[in-house]
């Protein structure tokens, strides 16, 4: 099994955001939806999870190699967001 790591940014945001840390991994081990970022040429798991009072969608980049997954960064992520990176062709569905 390949190692999980946090980027010093990922660390930040959890932090920022108060989030579990144990929930980056989870989001990208059991995502609902995952795809290809085409700007950042990264991948994006995402996930759901209670935050502020209600249940919302977040989004996990990473980035993997054979030896590593890096973990860069989360972020709640709004529905017209996510179809607006859909529509525009930014993210692409992975299988």
């Amino acid at each position: 099994m390949r190692e999980i790591i946090y980027s010093r940014h990922l660390k930040e945001r959890l932090e920022l955001r108060e989030l579990p840390y144990d929930l980056p991994p989870q989001i990208y081990e059991r995502p609902t939806e995952l795809y290809r970022d085409l700007a950042t040429k990264l991948s994006v798991a995402i996930g759901k999870s209670a935050y502020r009072g209600r249940i919302r969608e977040f989004a996990v980049v990473y980035r993997e190699t054979d030896d590593v997954i890096t973990l860069v960064t989360i972020h709640p992520v709004k529905p017209r967001q996510k179809l607006s990176r859909l529509r525009q062709g930014r993210w692409q569905p992975l299988p």
